[in-house]
């Protein structure tokens, strides 16, 4: 292929993007064709750090699809322009206005229309993909005879998570160009395929490096790529028999994971493929007409308010922290996984901690979780370098955020801050990662407290979302900005709430773990409870939950916020008060209110007649709880409110939130109810105050 300039030249990207030569724009598309007759389409949505695909984009595709058909050139060449990625899937906020509208079923056929023309296109077409292709993006690069993945590209499907299955031709596409059963995997469970998996899976026909793409474009043109055929199985499930066995062994999978009255679309789904699987044109027509449906359901609504809650959040973070460097005190778990989370997302971090053998277990952390977020081994090399341990604690004068994560002792933080506001910078701020004390008393014990914070996060950190931004009313307002802006550099949701017990997510949900212990003590199974937590839509059950954080840390919570809160809690119970004396704490200790192995509790026995109230007994403590953060000003709103349950707590998010919840069942109903369970259970779940103001 001849050198010719290309638009990166123009859009400073440092992406390979074809030739800036007589380019021609056309709302979200640049195109312009090479010396070697390639036609390249980038796809740069204005006024956005990422591409979605939106009506505009359909209908830039369809107007330069028109042009290519009347003179069809070598080859056509699709890729974006965002350092982001290829395509973050649809834009939602389009589907509530079509929705509104009533014309998804219209769009939706337009949508196929166009990607069918791109699929006829005479020429070979080769989608080059970085970053993720997700969704509605990842159907563009299906519609294509070739897909280049530049190493770190990933390609996915989360549309069950919106309450949806693909709609843009994904369902045939896909299951026909890959092992069906491993098309459906990836359908079913909304997961990634990352660069090496996308290779062996067949999704990529290449894995290039940047400055590839052009000659391995050139490659596909010349048919030097070997594509990877879907092979013999593929061709035994085209026939609907052989269909029935695996579309029973998905279903049965799926009811392991999600009922299907409260996530119809991964069932629907497997219909489509179970009766159409051996029929695109079919299969198309069923998937347009079930997308559409989906949409309409309780489930998929409420879904995509979570997504905009999230957006939300995302909002929140933005802006500039202005913090290059961090030091974190403390290497025991949540220590180690904070530092080690900050160098994987690219930001120096020193680990201070007395104990070598803990910063040793600290650098080896770094290294699992980088594997996890799909780092190559240079880039892994990178995170470990940028991860320092530092047992003399030198980091701190240099860091711009000194996070403390030690023990929940108030004198021994109290003593730390005393040695680090030696050392540290007059304008660094101090944050502490407290779960239980309270920040205004620490704020208390600090020098400078209008840079003094509470940062948070949960455990496992790599994984959970959601970093509680805990102010005091001397923390200055910027730092809180720049706290929030940090959590959305490390791909965290900051919610901002103020000082109290527990906060705003261990206040809600200490109540729910300590009824869950009551419950134990009246003769309740742990099994019982927990199926009776997951069938309201948990992901695990609050018994499991106590076990995985562990006990004794459990208790220490309970006794903590028992001293602070209003409203009397459910007592700490004598078993749970037993099992931490004894050391069994739970999964840690490999026996707790379950025995444990393997990293799985033995849940085998069940009562066969729970409590009729049982759910309510576990759900509206939770609830009521909420209401008095709520009404306390804990938090802002009930939109941050919703986020940060679903994000910190898994909180069934196909019901939109716990106030979301609690509005769609009815404040009174559920007023009158606590009223009830309080004569029937105690105080404890006497209705708060603030249930009269919703």
């Amino acid at each position: 292929m001849t050198n010719t300039p290309v638009l990166n030249h123009l859009s400073g990207t440092g992406l390979e993007l074809g030739p800036a030569r007589d380019a021609m724009q056309d709302g979200p598309w640049r195109c312009a064709t090479d010396d070697d007759g390639i036609t390249w389409l980038i796809l740069d949505l204005p006024d956005s750090g990422a591409n979605t695909i939106s009506n505009a984009v359909i209908e830039g595709l369809r107007n330069h699809l028109s042009a290519l058909e009347k003179d069809t050139p070598g080859a056509v060449v699709i890729r974006s322009s965002k350092t982001a990625g290829f395509a973050a899937g649809a834009d939602i906020s389009e589907i509530e206005d079509l929705l509104e509208h009533g014309k998804v079923p219209e769009a939706l056929r337009a949508g196929h229309h166009v990607l069918d023309r791109l699929e006829a296109l005479p020429c070979p077409t080769i989608a080059v993909v970085h970053g993720a292709a997700l969704g509605a993006g990842f159907e563009l690069a299906l519609a294509c005879d070739y897909r280049l993945a530049v190493d770190g590209a990933s390609f996915g499907f989360p549309e069950v998570q919106l309450g949806l299955h693909p709609g843009l031709g994904g369902t045939f596409r896909l299951t026909r160009l890959i092992d069906p059963t491993e098309a459906m995997r990836l359908m079913l469970t909304g997961k990634s395929a990352h660069t090496g998996k996308a290779k062996r899976l067949g999704i990529a026909d290449a894995v290039v490096e940047e400055r590839h793409v052009r000659g391995a474009a050139g490659a596909a043109v010349r048919g030097e790529l070997e594509q990877a055929g879907s092979g013999l199985k593929a061709r035994a499930l085209s026939l609907r028999p052989a269909r029935l066995y695996s579309a029973r062994e998905m279903r049965a999978k799926t009811a392991e994971k999600a009922r299907q009255d409260h996530y119809p679309a991964p069932y629907r789904l497997i219909d489509l493929w179970e009766r159409h699987g051996g029929d695109s044109a079919a299969m198309q027509t069923a998937e347009i007409e079930s997308f559409a449906e989906l949409l309409k359901t309780d489930t998929a609504t409420n879904l995509r308010r979570v997504f905009f809650l999230r957006q939300t959040l995302k909002q929140a973070a933005r802006g500039a922290h202005d913090i290059a460097r961090l030091h974190v005190v403390g290497a025991g778990m949540m220590g180690a996984d904070i530092a080690a989370w900050t160098a994987v997302r690219g930001l120096s971090v020193t680990l201070e901690d007395i104990d070598t053998a803990a910063l040793g277990a600290a650098v080896s952390r770094t290294v699992e979780i980088a594997k996890e977020a799909h780092l190559s081994d240079r880039q892994v090399r990178d995170a470990v370098d940028r991860m320092m341990p530092d047992p003399k604690g030198y980091g701190a004068a240099k860091a711009d955020l000194v996070i403390e994560a030690v023990p929940e002792d108030g004198g021994l933080k109290a003593k730390i801050y005393h040695g680090l506001e030696e050392r540290m910078k007059t304008d660094a701020i101090l944050a502490t990662n407290t779960s239980s004390l309270s920040v205004v008393g620490l704020a208390g014990q600090v020098a400078r407290p209008e840079r003094f914070a509470g940062l948070h996060f949960f455990n496992p950190v790599a994984r959970m979302q959601l970093v509680e931004v805990v102010g005091q009313p001397r923390t200055d307002t910027h730092v809180l900005d720049r706290l929030a802006a940090f959590c959305g550099s490390l791909d965290k949701l900051p919610a901002r709430v103020s000082d109290y017990p527990g906060f705003l997510v261990n206040r809600a949900l200490t109540p729910y773990l300590l009824e869950a212990m009551s419950l134990i003590d009246e003769g309740v199974s742990p099994a019982s409870i927990d199926k009776a937590a997951e069938e309201f839509g948990f992901p695990m059950g609050p018994v499991e939950l106590a076990d995985r954080v562990g006990l004794d840390i459990c208790l220490a919570v309970g006794n903590s916020l028992g001293a602070g809160v209003e409203k009397p809690l459910a007592e700490i119970s004598d078993r749970l008060k037993d099992l931490v004396k004894q050391g069994n704490t739970g999964q840690k200790a490999g026996k707790g209110l379950y025995t444990w192995s393997d990293s799985k509790p033995d849940k085998r026995v069940s009562d066969a007649d729970p409590p009729d109230d049982l759910e309510d007994r576990l759900i509206l403590p939770l609830l009521d709880s909420c209401v008095e953060c709520l009404r306390r000003e804990v938090v802002a709103d009930e939109r941050t409110l919703d986020a940060a349950m679903i994000f910190a707590t898994g909180f069934a998010p196909f019901r939109g939130g716990p106030m979301h919840y609690a509005r769609t069942r009815g404040p009174a109903e559920i007023h009158d109810r606590l009223v009830e369970m309080a004569r029937r259970h105690g105080p404890r779940f006497e209705p708060d105050k603030g249930w009269s103001d919703l």
